[in-house]
């Protein structure tokens, strides 16, 4: 499908978590634990795209408490977690959420991606996405896994739907004034 012209339909992003929403790097500590590392770019993101009335969502291959901890943070509208299929979980998704394959938006990185990438009515990938995904997807960002891609993806949504960037940001400089936005 062409990006351009479904980009104004959207009315959910999904992301996925490693090498989107992390630079995909696994920090594993002496106890078997994960942590995970999330860019403040990508707080400023979700409270963007909810501002305009576009929910966010994660689906997700694994589990992380430190994902369930910055997803609830966040306040992200729908979280999958240990989703081994995710063609089924974006499908479970979207008949959740009551919507169209042209009302949503995905973010993937690697080739377990490919599935949701080529039913979402459009989707992108960070710029250290796997090949076969960068060739797949609507819209490559300039901007790597872990270091703000969801600000970029929500930008190009909300431009691409004929917002400036002044008005895409005018609700959060609002909430900025009364610190309501979390990063």
């Amino acid at each position: 499908m062409s990006g351009a012209m479904y980009r104004g339909a959207v009315r959910l992003v999904l992301f996925d978590v490693d090498g989107v929403l992390t630079d995909g790097l696994l920090h594993v500590t002496a106890d078997g634990e994960f942590m995970k590392s999330f860019h403040a770019h990508d707080g400023v993101a979700v409270a963007l795209l909810r501002a305009h009335g576009i929910r966010v969502g994660i689906l997700s291959g694994k589990h992380s408490g430190a994902l369930a901890w910055r997803a609830a943070q966040l306040g992200v509208d729908v979280l999958v977690t240990g989703c081994d299929d995710k063609a089924a979980g974006y499908a479970d998704v979207k008949a959740r959420q009551r919507m169209g394959d042209h009302e949503i938006a995905y973010v993937g990185d690697d080739v377990n991606d490919l599935a949701v990438i080529e039913r979402a009515g459009v989707s992108y990938a960070p710029a250290d996405a796997h090949p076969l995904v960068r060739a797949r997807v609507d819209h490559v960002a300039r901007t790597a896994g872990g270091r703000g891609v969801a600000r970029e993806v929500a930008e190009h949504l909300l431009t691409g739907a004929g917002l400036s960037l002044d008005d895409a940001y005018r609700p959060l400089f609002e909430a900025w004034s009364s610190h309501d936005v979390i990063q």
